[in-house]
């Protein structure tokens, strides 16, 4: 009797240590089934994310092609003189696919003319109260030449939409531009202020800057014309940015 009792224990605890090891078994099992899942769930999420990024960069790649497109042809003939069908033959896109990043042909001549202007305020943008006055209006100088040899159709451009009075660009004129512009000449008055520049009107100075460095680029088939040269050239471009320099260095210098 105690034999099969004892029997019966033993069977027993084999029987429970059988139940454990399957019950850890399965425990261990869906712990893998549920790694391996987020395994997959990972390698879905970050394929979804080169995905969506690869789609984003096709996407400004698309864009960008488009807008440059737009700047060769509008700087060219004009918002009146391109059309769209010739800017989706030059970017390499449809019609439809381009209408379905810029509804109308205003609306992509304004995303180009913006685009301009943020290029052509990025070396203003770089002009810092904390250099050395004649050092800073230098470095503006060979900044903004270097936008002209670099960006002749968006100066261009940018000109053109000027003398038509910038019926589409004023808002941005008077809005970031003005702001840009106001700042930059509080920079310019304290330095005249504490004596480190010649008395000069800082807007007269900016527009200086402005009109003797985008000539460059404006006109740049009557320059190439008289000198045989444009900005392209390297020791052309240097001797420009010397003496355009030089001339305006030397009106706001303090005797």
């Amino acid at each position: 009797m105690k034999k099969r009792t004892k029997r019966s224990k033993t069977l027993h605890r084999k029987q429970a240590a059988l139940r454990n090891q399957s019950a850890a078994r399965s425990s261990l099992e869906r712990a893998f089934a549920m790694l391996e899942q987020n395994r997959r769930r990972g390698r879905m999420a970050q394929g979804a994310q080169k995905e969506t990024g690869k789609r984003s960069k096709a996407v400004a790649a698309k864009k960008q092609a488009i807008l440059d497109a737009g700047l060769t042809l509008f700087s060219q003939f004009g918002l009146h003189g391109t059309s769209l069908e010739q800017v989706a033959e030059r970017s390499g896109v449809s019609k439809t696919n381009l209408l379905y990043y810029f509804p109308s042909k205003e609306a992509l001549y304004v995303a180009v003319l913006k685009h301009i202007l943020d290029i052509w305020l990025a070396p203003l943008r770089a002009f810092r109260a904390d250099l050395q006055p004649l050092a800073a209006i230098s470095e503006y100088i060979r900044l903004k030449l270097e936008v002209s040899r670099d960006f002749p159709e968006a100066s261009r451009l940018f000109c053109l939409e000027m003398l038509q009075g910038a019926p589409l660009l004023m808002t941005e004129l008077q809005g970031d531009l003005k702001a840009l512009v106001e700042t930059k000449s509080a920079i310019i008055s304290g330095w005249v202020a504490s004596g480190k520049l010649a008395p000069v009107d800082p807007h007269h100075l900016i527009f200086m800057i402005w009109a003797t460095t985008q000539h460059y680029a404006d006109f740049a088939t009557q320059v190439e014309a008289v000198t045989g040269a444009t900005l392209a050239d390297e020791a052309f471009f240097n001797r420009t940015v010397e003496n355009v320099q030089r001339m305006i260095i030397e009106g706001v210098r303090v005797r």
